[in-house]
């Protein structure tokens, strides 16, 4: 339900700051009793039958948006190793400032908090950006800068890999998008996916390519009074530090992440990094031994790290996970 203006923001700051919502794997409208869906649909799937992918993308932005009740409807796109994002196309209001030419090949710790539910296939409501959790800083930051006050992101997949996300913001009056909203963006995102990375598409032949972006992108390590940048090969192994991480460096030094855990595992390519117990992530290319017979039992599990003297454990849930990425 979108809320008037006239009560918005007593109901919607009653709310907690965000939301958390998991999707479905695979998109179905027939259990959403509500026209709006099949209307969003047929439109986006119009659109990019008829125009050009990024032509037809704006105007989803706009049709939706405006449906909606939002003041800008945008997406941002990852590159190939997940760390690194940029604003590609934006649809606002004629009061509202655009931001689209902002952010352009920013490294994804600037949305650390965020990028965890997105990597998990989770659209996040963010009720109220002003009372956004202290990991949420940086991303806070921004939001304000653009004078945001609420915001719906929902992740856009294909072929199982996070490739953008889509969204809208409220600049006027905090909003509350309920679950039909999402379903139904939700439903236009993967049409949009579908369009815009499919392969034997006529809209993706037309498309104009994405810039690529730079090579080795740095992620930085923020800790206090000083901030390091470092690419995904340097990071040996992460570990839990309560509310921080101790993130273990290929040059032999170590620094403590002023974020958690779980924010790192939404943000690391998952390709190359895997965690091996609820406090321990470690990247693949550094694993130089798996002992499965660990222990004076035998039955533990252990890795080898090239520059770490001490090994690690490998808990049971992620032990099945570990022998098929190393490929033993």
């Amino acid at each position: 339900m979108l809320l008037d203006a006239s009560h918005s923001g007593t109901q919607v700051l009653a709310r907690p700051s965000f939301e958390i919502s998991d999707l479905p794997l695979s998109p179905d409208c027939r259990n959403i009793q509500d026209a709006r869906c099949d209307e969003w649909v047929f439109q986006t799937a119009r659109m990019l039958l008829a125009e050009p992918c990024d032509q037809a993308i704006t105007g989803i932005l706009e049709l939706t948006g405006l449906a909606a009740g939002a003041d800008r409807a945008w997406m941002f796109e990852y590159d190939a190793t997940l760390l690194r994002f940029r604003n590609t196309h934006e649809w606002s209001r004629e009061t509202v400032t655009s931001h689209v030419t902002d952010l352009q090949d920013t490294p994804v710790t600037m949305i650390a908090w965020l990028q965890q539910f997105l990597s998990a296939n989770q659209a996040v409501m963010i009720n109220n950006v002003s009372t956004l959790p202290r990991p949420a800083r940086d991303l806070q930051a921004e939001m304000l800068r653009q004078n945001d006050k609420s915001v719906l992101c929902i992740p856009v997949f294909f072929e199982d890999r996070l490739r953008a996300c889509i969204g809208f913001d409220a600049t006027r009056i905090h909003t509350h998008w309920d679950g039909a909203v999402t379903s139904q963006l939700y439903r236009c995102a993967n049409l949009i996916a579908l369009a815009r990375y499919g392969n034997n598409t006529p809209a993706q032949q037309n498309r104009q390519p994405v810039a690529r972006l730079s090579a080795d992108p740095l992620i930085y390590i923020r800790t206090f009074g000083r901030v390091r940048g470092v690419t995904s090969a340097e990071i040996v192994c992460l570990r839990s530090a309560r509310d921080y991480t101790t993130l273990f460096l290929s040059d032999g030094s170590s620094m403590t992440d002023l974020r958690p855990l779980s924010v790192w595992a939404g943000m690391l390519p998952p390709g190359h990094f895997h965690r091996i117990h609820r406090t321990t992530i470690v990247n693949l290319h550094h694993v130089a031994e798996l002992n499965r017979h660990a222990g004076s039992s035998g039955d533990r599990w252990e890795v080898s790290l090239r520059i770490l003297d001490e090994t690690q454990s490998v808990s049971r849930p992620y032990r099945q996970e570990l022998r098929s990425k190393l490929g033993v």
